[in-house]
Formats: structure tokens, C-alpha cells, sequence
């Protein structure tokens, strides 16, 4: 029997046998971490499955999948198909979601602040110093700014949301590009650190006159201060669900190798510039098959009763072409 259809045949049996199940564990991405959280109480309560997810950054989820002390890894940073060929492992999108830059400016409502992507690579390299610099002024004549310094907040540790964030930043600013480039960590101009974002949440939140990134759902579930952005098309726009889902329309997931699509900066009038998937990483011929059964049913419960919990929170579901696309992926790739 291959590897999804003995998943339908479990998935069938009464969820009495849950007592039996392998634990599914998982570790990794704070991207989306809110979206598994309530995906996994939910799974809980109609199944009894209980799934333990550590939210470490997509660095440590990665290290702890590759060393195999975990069932399942998560990223925001897709792996490029000859590193995962060479560990013998298989990645697919899981949900989509945005990053967004946030402030703690006395006297700023959400979206009133308006950046660009150049913007805000200056202000990462440190050359933006001040709240009231001509730069930021420029973009918001009407915002009354503060002559304080400007503290930057980044991420401490490997992360998924950081190569979103940098890979974004550079797209948009060359210097930033030459300087500091895209990754999951990368050699920070300036900025205090902080851990998860989580972190970067917690530390704007208590630091007046301070910027910092983060995913949407973490903005709105802190009470954050979020900025607009100025997108490829020369459009300022503000953080919703129909801008994420416009720059996710883009995405040739079909035609992608490993699933290895990268959403930042995305053409097109209402698209929101700093939108990314997050993906799940898994062993071909897993260790512990039982659990990497379990953690399959709990993938394609999400895919199937997951998406209206993924929209509450402002994520974006995979289209149900894709899923589709990801099953047979499952089929194919795995040994049972």
C-alpha cells in the first residue's frame, strides 16, 4: 500500500485507535506559527492528535529536520532543490502569508506611515538615522515626525521571516543588496536583535521611536503599528488579505522545481511587496514512518478543513490546484 493511500485508509479508522498514534513533531518557522497553533488545537480536539511544533526560526528548523530529531521541519526560506536531493528530502508550501513593517511612533495610526522598499533598506544600513529625515518626510508630508533617533529592530536568530524580509529589501534598495544581501541571517548594518517574531513583536511594542518586521498576524494579534508600502508598480498599499492574495496570484507553482518560489515584489497594481509561503519540510524515507503518517493526515487535514481558520488570521490558503499537486507529491516521493 503506498504512502497516502495507507494515510486515507488511518484517517478512515475511529479516532479511538488515537492512543497508538506517534506523536508528530515539528519545529522551525515563527512565520507561521499562530496558523499551526490554532490549525493543531482544532486537529486536537476532532481527532485527538496532538502535534508538538516548536517555534525556533526557520534556521533551527532546518538544522533539526536535516539531523532528524524532528518529524517534520518548517521554513519560510524554500531549499533549493539540489540541497534537498542532496538530504534526501522533500518541501511543499503549506500556507502563504506578509511580512509587514512595524513602528512605535506616540501620535502614528496603523497604515498611516508610508514606506518604500529603498526606504526601508536605508534604514536597515543605518544611513536613515532620525524619524524626521527628509527621506521618510518626502513619503509622509502629513505625518507629524518625531526628531528622535530611530531604533531598528531585527531578528537575532536564522530566519525564515528574515529572508523574506532581506530578500525584499534586496529587490528594492542596490546598496542593501552589495552590503548585506538575502538570507535566513545575514551581517546586520545596524539594529538591536531579537528572537522569533515573537520578539521583534514584543521589542517594538515597548520601545517608542523603533521599527521592525514581522508576519501580519503577529502586528494584529500585538496591536502593532503597521506602515504601508510602495509596490513594484509604484502603488502605496496597505496590508490586506486581497493585497496578499493578489501578490500570492502570481506564483507559478506548477512550473516550480521543488515547489521553490519566491513571492517578494510581485508585479501588479494591488500587490503587497513583502509577501512569502511557508513550507514544510520532510524526509523522503522518513526514520520514524508512524509519525511521518500522522504528521501527512495532520498536512492534508490542514489542506482540507484549514483554510477558513488560515483566513482568520489574515494567511493565505494554498490554492486548491496546488494541494492537489502536493498530494502527488506525497505519493510519488515518499517510501512507505
Amino acid at each position: 500500500m503506498n504512502f497516502v493511500k495507507a494515510i486515507v485508509a488511518a484517517s478512515l479508522v475511529a479516532a479511538s485507535t488515537s492512543a497508538f498514534a506517534a506523536d508528530i513533531t515539528g519545529a522551525g518557522a515563527t512565520f507561521p506559527f499562530p496558523l499551526y497553533s490554532k490549525w493543531a488545537d482544532a486537529y486536537k480536539k476532532e481527532t485527538g492528535n496532538g502535534l508538538n511544533y516548536q517555534s525556533i526560526g526557520s534556521g533551527a528548523g532546518i538544522k533539526q529536520i536535516q539531523a532528524k530529531t524532528v518529524t517534520f521541519g518548517a521554513s519560510d526560506m524554500p531549499l533549493k532543490p539540489e540541497q534537498l536531493e542532496k538530504d534526501g528530502m522533500i518541501q511543499w508550501p503549506q500556507a502563504m502569508g506578509a511580512l509587514v513593517p512595524v513602528v512605535n511612533l506616540e501620535g502614528v495610526k496603523p497604515g498611516e506611515l508610508v514606506f518604500s522598499g529603498e526606504l526601508l533598506g536605508d534604514i536597515y544600513l543605518g544611513k536613515v538615522k532620525k524619524w524626521d529625515d527628509p527621506a521618510i518626510a518626502k513619503l509622509n508630508p502629513k505625518v507629524k515626525l518625531p526628531s528622535d533617533a530611530i531604533t531598528v529592530v531585527r531578528r537575532s536568530d536564522g530566519s525564515g521571516t528574515t529572508f523574506i524580509w532581506t530578500d525584499f529589501l534586496s529587490k528594492t534598495n542596490a546598496e542593501w543588496k552589495a552590503k548585506a544581501g538575502a538570507g535566513t541571517a545575514v551581517e546586520w548594518p545596524t539594529g538591536v536583535g531579537a528572537k522569533g517574531n515573537e520578539g521583534v513583536a514584543g521589542n517594538v511594542s515597548q520601545t517608542k521611536n523603533s521599527i521592525g518586521y514581522v508576519e501580519y498576524a503577529y502586528a494584529k494579534q500585538n496591536k502593532l503599528t503597521y506602515g504601508a508600502v510602495i509596490n513594484k508598480a509604484g502603488k502605496t498599499v496597505q496590508p490586506t488579505i486581497g493585497a496578499f492574495q493578489a501578490a500570492a496570484a502570481n506564483a507559478d507553482w506548477a512550473n516550480a522545481k521543488n515547489y521553490f518560489v519566491i513571492l517578494t515584489d510581485q508585479p501588479g497594481d494591488a500587490s503587497w511587496p513583502i509577501t512569502g509561503a511557508t513550507f514544510i519540510i520532510m524526509h523522503k524515507d522518513p526514520v520514524d514512518k508512524a509519525a511521518a503518517k500522522e504528521a501527512i493526515k495532520f498536512f492534508k487535514w490542514s489542506f482540507e478543513k484549514g483554510d477558513k481558520m488560515a483566513e482568520e488570521l489574515d494567511y493565505i490558503p494554498m490554492p486548491d490546484s496546488v494541494v492537489k499537486q502536493i498530494e502527488k507529491t506525497w505519493s510519488s516521493e515518499f517510501k512507505s
